[in-house]
């Protein structure tokens, strides 16, 4: 497993607004910009995991609206090779792409 993910952002304030509203559908608290002019979001476990359907329309629609960009599909399911997921897809404000995901039984 790792400890962390570190992503690059061109806008600090823009990747915080994101982030915050983003993460803050999951429950976790606004991030905290250190000396070095870096954001952390601490969760008790460090994991970043997303229960339901709602939740990842939820998160979704919290990064769309704080400067995030929908790529792909819509937030759906989907079926592969490792069965049935609920999935949605967004870029940060500095592109980067995440993923949300409920996996279906």
């Amino acid at each position: 497993m790792f400890s962390h993910v570190m992503v690059g952002t061109n806008d600090l304030e823009a990747s915080k607004k994101f982030y915050d509203a983003v993460l803050g559908t999951l429950g976790i608290s606004p991030g905290f910009i250190d000396d070095d002019r870096r954001i952390f979001y601490v969760s008790p476990t460090g994991a970043f995991a997303v229960t339901d359907p709602a939740t990842v329309d939820a998160w979704h629609a919290a990064g769309v609206a704080n400067g995030g960009t929908t790529c792909e599909e819509p937030p759906g399911v989907r079926e592969g090779g490792l069965g049935k997921m609920y999935l949605a897809y967004l870029r940060d404000p500095s592109g980067n792409k995440l993923c949300a995901l409920h996996r279906m039984a």
